[in-house]
Formats: structure tokens, sequence, C-alpha cells
């Protein structure tokens, strides 16, 4: 495809301007001021391109959020006819067509009666409003000391205070402290980490214990991701979401199921939920609902929760601006066409075990300690030595990740993530219409850069 730099700008220029005026987002804004900054100006399928022309394989989807593959022009065109139509109205006491419709048909897709869909402009506002309706709803049903939330070790929930309290990551949460209260953590799935006679549904009974723990009458809620993204694509063991729906069920605590990511497609469903066979009372989803063509997020509660708040003059008294944007659900709509159009969760399923196998055929570099993960969201742990599972020291991590790896696996021409929150692993989430050829292509960079990483460690 052609590519050009924005307007007027060379790549120099934009990179300068962008050093002196654009505050990235969890970026380290402190680095070489020389150093070759991405400018990422196209993209095409899977691929995205920089200033100079370059192609990269977007093995991240955009971070998990791309998931029907760049530059879809029925996305463009739903867009440009919607704001023809109605630019813009609020969902604050009004309603319009799109929004309506969107809601609808999220609903029938939504596992059981998950029927009221509240919309918001992204992930962090939807994880807010799930945590601000479940103290709300036990308020109102009688249950005032209910505010409390357990979510799970190295588990990221979202960047709002609310939703940091929920996030198990020490680094991301102590900067902003003192947080919203209420916030406790369990351990987390990543059996890798276990020993080997460790009971499987130990880390669902710790849930049982926790609540036991803070008492049962002050807990509100449990927020748990189909697979866990923080820590690198941890998965539930066989039976860990129906004992946590037990314990849930046995203590008046709601089940929020949280997919910003592990919906629309990632896990090869709709909902992650409907993958491993549990029932929450809210999901949280955004990212690849609109395909992020559009910011978008909603929260989809069921009817049994939504009802308290639909009596008299009760109202839930909470909102965004932009939540149920006209436009975002107009390309969320069209977005969910092309899913229905080409089978996307189908096609994850059919290609799941392709992918899987070609990163086990990894593990014979030696610092490749596990592969995991489910659908198109896989990860690698790294390893010092492969037999005692040993990681790398902080200092080794940094000089590991950021000193080689990121700007190797870029340079070669693949975008995915290099990440330290828990053990140092390599994430990979890309479009869901990715298929063998991009699979090979991933297989080629990760083991050209490992083999050298794993020289460069030794």
């Amino acid at each position: 495809m052609s590519i050009t730099a924005a307007n007027e700008y060379s790549t120099a220029e934009l990179s300068e301007l962008a050093r002196r005026h654009l505050w990235m987002h969890f970026s380290r804004m402190g680095g070489d001021p020389h150093a070759p900054l991405p400018i990422i100006v196209a993209g095409e399928g899977c691929y995205v391109y920089d200033a100079d022309g370059k192609r990269y394989l977007d093995g991240l989807a955009a971070l998990f959020c791309v998931n029907a593959g760049h530059g879809r022009p029925e996305l463009a065109d739903a867009a440009a006819a919607q704001i023809r139509e109605l630019d813009f109205f609020t969902t604050w006491s009004y309603a319009h067509p799109r929004a309506i419709e969107l809601a609808e048909r999220i609903a029938k897709l939504a596992p059981g009666d998950l029927n009221r869909v509240f919309f918001t402009s992204g992930g962090s506002e939807a994880v807010e409003s799930a945590l601000k309706l479940v103290r709300n709803y036990h308020l109102l049903t009688g249950n005032a000391r209910k505010t409390k939330v357990i979510a799970r070790e190295i588990a990221y929930h979202g960047t709002s205070l609310g939703a940091l309290s929920a996030t198990g990551i020490t680094s991301l949460r102590e900067q902003f402290e003192p947080l919203a209260p209420g916030g406790c953590h369990v351990p987390n799935t990543n059996s890798y980490r276990w020993p080997a006679d460790r009971d499987p549904l130990w880390a669902a009974d710790a849930i049982a214990e926790r609540i036991e723990f803070e008492g049962p009458s002050t807990v509100a809620a449990v927020i748990l991701e189909p697979v866990q993204n923080g820590g690198g694509c941890f998965v539930p063991q066989d039976g860990y979401f129906q004992r946590v729906r037990e314990i849930c069920d046995a203590n008046d605590v709601l089940l929020i199921s949280d997919e910003v990511i592990c919906s629309w497609g990632r896990l090869g469903y709709y909902f992650g939920s409907e993958r491993y066979g549990y029932q929450p009372d809210i999901i949280t989803t955004a990212k690849g609902l609109s395909n992020a063509n559009q910011p978008m997020g909603a929260m989809i509660a069921s009817d049994r929760v939504a009802a308290p708040f639909m009596e008299g003059k009760r109202s839930f008294s909470h909102g965004f601006t932009f939540g149920g944007h006209p436009v975002a659900a107009a390309v969320a709509l069209a977005n969910l066409d092309i899913f229905e159009r080409e089978d996307l969760c189908g096609h994850v399923r059919e290609k799941e075990g392709e992918f899987r196998a070609m990163l086990e055929d990894l593990r014979d570099i030696p610092i490749v300690g596990d592969v995991r993960g489910a659908g198109f969201f896989q990860a690698v742990e790294l390893v010092k030595d492969q037999k005692t599972k040993e990681s790398f020291n902080d200092e080794e991590s940094e000089d590991l990740l950021r000193g080689f790896l990121s700007g190797e696996l870029y340079r070669n021409g693949l975008i995915c993530r290099a990440d330290d929150r828990g053990d140092p692993v390599i994430q990979l989430s890309p479009p869901l219409i990715a298929d063998t050829e991009q699979f090979e292509e991933i297989g080629h960079v990760l083991r050209t850069v490992l083999t050298a990483a794993s020289e460069r460690m030794a």
C-alpha cells in the first residue's frame, strides 16, 4: 500500500514534535532523545507501517484491540454515514437508534440474562462502572456493608482509582496511593509456578478463604479475567470458574467477568466466559467491540443486578459524556457484521492449535520456560534455567526486555509485548484474521531474536 508521512512533516520532524508535545501513555519519556521513535502511520490487515514505509506484523492487535484487522473500509463507511445522520447526542436521559440497536445485539450475544448494556468510552470506565454498580446494588438490597472487591495478584483491571484498587500490580498502584478502599487480592492461576502436588482448585478455594477472612457481609464482588493478562496469559484450571461461581453464590457476592481483552473473539468466542462455561453477573468489555476504530466499552449487567435500579424514582447516578456515542455504536454494529460474515470466532477456534504449535516449537531455545494462553491470546515466559524455572532478577529482566528484546523484535518487523509485570514474558495477540502466513512470520522472528537473547544472557 502507498504510505506517506503525516502532512508536511518529515519523520525526523514528527519525532521531534512528539518528544516536545506528546505525552505518551505508560512510556518512559526521559530516554535517549536521539533514539528513533516508532511512528505508525497506516494499517492494513495484520500489518501496520511506520512513517518511513517499513511494514510490521501487528502481533499485539494494537494492544488487544484490532480484532478484525486494520483498514476495514466498511467501518470507515459506517462512521461517515453516521456522522452525516447524527454526529453526536448523549445517552443521558436520551436515546438514539444506534445505541439501542447495539445494546440489543450485545444482549443477544451475551450469556444468560445479561440483558442490560451500559456504554462507556473504554475498559477502565467499564470496570469503574461495574465497581460502582456492585456497591450500589448491595446498598439498595439492604447490604450496605458489602463494599470490598476481591481480585487476583498481578491482574490488571484499569487505571482509574477504583479500577486501580482492583488491579494487583504493585508498581502501578503505589504511585497513586491511597487508592479507593476495598481492594483485596488472592493468588492467580499461574500453575507453572505451583508445586507439583498442589490441588488444581487451590486458587479458587483461596477466594473462599479471603471472603471468610474479610467477612462475607463486607464483600461485594469478585472480579476476574477469563484469561489473566497481567503476568502473561494465565489460564484457569478445569473447574476453576465453576468453583468460583459456587463460592460467590454461597456468600451473596457478585461475579464480574472482566473481558476487556477476552471478549469479541480473542478466545474464540464472543465472550471468554462462554469458553470456560461460567455465568457472570456482570461483564466488562471494550477494545475489540468497535475494532478500536472508535473508543467504546460497555458494562453488561444481568436482569437480577439491574432490577433494583428499575423501580420507582431510582437511578444509577453514574455516566460518561461519550458513552454510547452514535458514531462508535455505528462502527461497532458494522464490526459485528464482519464477525458474523467472516466467522472470526470460528476461525480462531480452527487456527488456535496451529498458532500454539508454532510457539511450542520454540521450547528448544534455552530461555523459553513456559508457553500458555488460549485462542489468539498467548504468552511465552522467559527463564534463566528451564529445569529449575529460575527467573531473571530485576536488573537482568530490565536488560533482557528493554535493553534488547523490545528493540530487536521491532527492528525485525514484529510488534508484540515484552513485559515483566510478574516474570518476564513475550505476549502475542494478533488480529483474528491472522493465518498460517502470519504464524510462520511470527515464529521466524521469535526464533531469531530469542536465540540471540539466550546467547546474550548465557
